[in-house]
């Protein structure tokens, strides 16, 4: 939108040079006034503000004065609608969205912080999207502020490495934190600010740097992503095991309802009672058709195919992979 008007400003001063200079130039040659009298003539026609010719007018300097008149009234009036836009656009309308934002952010609760709306940043919050999970952007680039505002995105603008700023982002009420910051020194400190202001909160960051994924790990940092190692593994994989990478990418974990393979289940979502159970009594794949492929204990330790006598421990979670449909019975059938 605010680009849209710029673009229309620019328009607008252009026309308006594009008329003064035709009343100098007309004057000063059709009429043979002096520069400075062409120049005179142009503004108080232009402003018709009424003051007299500087010397009686011929009926052809009548026209072209005339024609002069009518022109500038329209391209006046256009280029102050324009810029009139433009600062109600930056002020008090800029600053009621902006409220509006902000209060949107203060009723969000376990919701997602994502400082950072860069390559990475953008590709997770689609992903955030996918899943309908609340969230909030960190970011200080104006033109990437405009972006979120047009795509109607949460977000709070301003240097994630400020306390302020992620207390605007409601990092006291938030669950999770996600560093993709382009700089490997601002998202370690950003992990070390969002670490100080909530124990608890899950922090992933991205790194650059194998150097700095120690670091990160050290401040605070849950999880941390490489994405150019991910990618070259991906790659070399690729060559080594291709049929598989394929089949694996062809696995959905986010998405529209038709296109998902996997999804992780909480322990309260199949004992909602408290009960602890064994994997073989929960009789998922016959209830839903989907079928166990991992179990995460309560302290993030993974076991890929579980034995069906393991019985779900509290906080746990179990991870299925069936056809669009089964994990559509399964999401049904214990609410998730």
């Amino acid at each position: 939108m605010i680009r849209l008007v710029r673009s229309k400003i620019t328009g607008a001063l252009l026309l308006l040079l594009a008329v003064f200079m035709a009343g100098v130039f007309g004057y000063r040659f059709f009429s043979d006034y002096t520069w400075v009298d062409a120049i005179y003539m142009t503004v108080i026609t232009i402003t018709t503000v009424g003051y007299g010719a500087v010397k009686p007018m011929s009926p052809p300097e009548k026209i072209f004065t005339s024609i002069l008149i009518i022109s500038s009234i329209f391209i006046v009036g256009y280029a102050i609608s324009v810029i009139t836009e433009y600062l109600l656009s930056k002020s008090n309308i800029g600053n009621f969205k902006q409220k509006k934002v902000q209060e949107q952010i203060n009723s969000l609760k376990n919701h997602v912080i994502v400082c950072g709306y860069g390559r990475n940043g953008k590709q997770a919050v689609e992903k955030l999207q996918d899943y309908k999970q609340s969230f909030v952007v960190v970011e200080m680039a104006e033109e990437i502020i405009e972006r979120l505002q047009e795509l109607d995105i949460p977000f709070v603008q301003g240097n994630a490495i400020e306390d302020e700023t992620l207390q605007k982002a409601g990092i006291e009420r938030a669950s999770t934190l996600i560093c993709a910051l382009p700089s490997d020194a601002d998202n370690l400190f950003v992990v070390l600010s969002a670490r100080q202001m909530k124990k608890d909160l899950k922090i992933i960051s991205r790194a650059t740097e194998e150097t700095s994924y120690q670091k990160l790990k050290l401040a605070g940092a849950d999880n941390v992503i490489m994405p150019d190692k991910i990618g070259g593994d991906h790659m070399a994989n690729l060559v080594v095991t291709p049929d598989l990478v394929e089949f694996l990418d062809n696995l959905s974990v986010s998405g529209e309802m038709d296109s998902i393979n996997v999804e992780q289940v909480p322990f309260s979502h199949f004992c909602p009672d408290g009960q602890e159970r064994a994997i073989l009594d929960l009789d998922i794949r016959k209830k839903t058709g989907c079928s166990v492929i991992g179990y995460q204990s309560s302290d993030g330790e993974y076991i890929v195919n579980p034995d069906p006598s393991m019985k779900l421990k509290k906080d746990s979670k179990l991870i299925l992979i069936g056809r669009p449909n089964q994990i559509k019975n399964l999401k049904e059938l214990y609410n998730v």
